[in-house]
């Protein structure tokens, strides 16, 4: 399990953690949706055409939906 707190600075620099979700209960474009119904956004940091999706929590900090790995 993790756990977020907020902080009061903004993001200034790169992410010191990357985190890849690797959704179990549901295809990757289902968690993608909802993901962004809560708040994510697409975000591009040069991936290219790969299979996850990167996208940004509402303070710009991006993490990684990976796909294929569905059980």
């Amino acid at each position: 399990m993790l756990t977020f707190a907020r902080v009061p600075e903004g993001k200034s620099v790169k992410n010191r953690l990357h985190i890849d979700v690797n959704p179990t209960d549901r295809e990757q474009d289902e968690e993608v949706r909802r993901l962004l119904e809560l708040g994510a956004r697409r975000a591009d940091v040069g991936q290219g055409e790969e299979d996850w999706v990167c996208l940004a929590d509402p303070e710009g900090n991006e993490f990684c939906v990976l796909a294929g790995r569905h059980t």
